[in-house]
């Protein structure tokens, strides 16, 4: 799909990737709808970016918000031929220590939300011929990870979901294309570390700028890639990972605890 003059909705616009999307499309699309809880940074981005922009204020975690984002949309008759959906959180540590509140919350933003805008807003692309769905996921989709159980689980939803809708809209002009960072500089760390729990740091080396990560998923929806890992060693390491049996990991896991 090409972005030059499209109408884009961007969640989790806020900040980290979602706010680097919408710099890097400022100067290419025609409208973007910039969807986040916090509505100050919202406008904040909004008037950084000198654009034709629109900020709906919303908290994905809840289902009627999805309706009441659709609704607005019609309102405005703002008509998305590119979603971003980049919304989503993790939570660290031991499941059986989790809040429930904050597992029901990530699952409902990682997974159901995604899920229910992508179903609000299709049928408009598809009726058009035209338009892209980008999914962030994550690595850690490809893998189960201790401490990182749920999170990696709706991931994991992310990409396998995105792959068969992919497969069910072949020929009709509206794309589905993956990206599965790995480690970035964002408040993702700061969010899914819990008070008083270890906090998850990855090597510097590993880490991808938040820049190179949306550049290269406009740059797979654009050029129609099913998925994309930013990144050379991330992408090579994650490669190798996915041909190692599943016991290399489980004996892996008895030894880090």
């Amino acid at each position: 799909m090409k972005l030059d003059g499209c109408t884009a909705l961007i969640t989790g616009a806020s900040s980290g990737i979602g706010r680097e999307f919408a710099r890097q499309l400022a100067g290419r699309a025609s409208a973007i709808a910039l969807v986040a809880r916090r509505e100050d940074r919202l406008h904040e981005l909004r008037d950084e970016l000198k654009a034709n922009v629109h900020v709906f204020a919303a908290d994905l975690s809840q289902e009627s918000e999805i309706a009441r984002l659709g609704d607005w949309l019609d309102q405005e008759k703002i008509s998305i031929n590119l979603l971003i959906n980049n919304a989503g959180f993790g939570d660290y540590g031991k499941f059986a220590e989790s809040d429930p509140r904050a597992v029901r919350e990530m699952l409902a933003v990682n997974t159901v939300a995604l899920s229910m805008l992508t179903r609000r807003l299709l049928p408009a692309m598809l009726a058009q011929k035209r338009g892209g769905i980008l999914n962030v996921s994550s690595i850690a989709s490809f893998l189960p990870i201790a401490g990182f159980a749920v999170y990696a689980a709706s991931k994991a939803y992310v990409t396998s979901f995105s792959e068969a809708l992919r497969s069910e809209l072949r020929g009709s002009g509206v794309t589905v294309t993956t990206l599965c960072p790995g480690p970035v500089h964002t408040e993702f760390g700061r969010v899914a570390n819990r008070p008083n729990e270890k906090r998850i740091t990855s090597p510097e080396f590993f880490h991808v700028a938040v820049e190179e990560v949306a550049r290269a998923g406009l740059h797979a929806i654009e050029n129609d890639r099913p998925l994309i890992i930013p990144g050379l060693l991330v992408r090579t390491m994650i490669g190798i990972a996915r041909m190692l049996p599943l016991a290399v990991f489980r004996l892996a896991a008895r030894f880090a605890r």
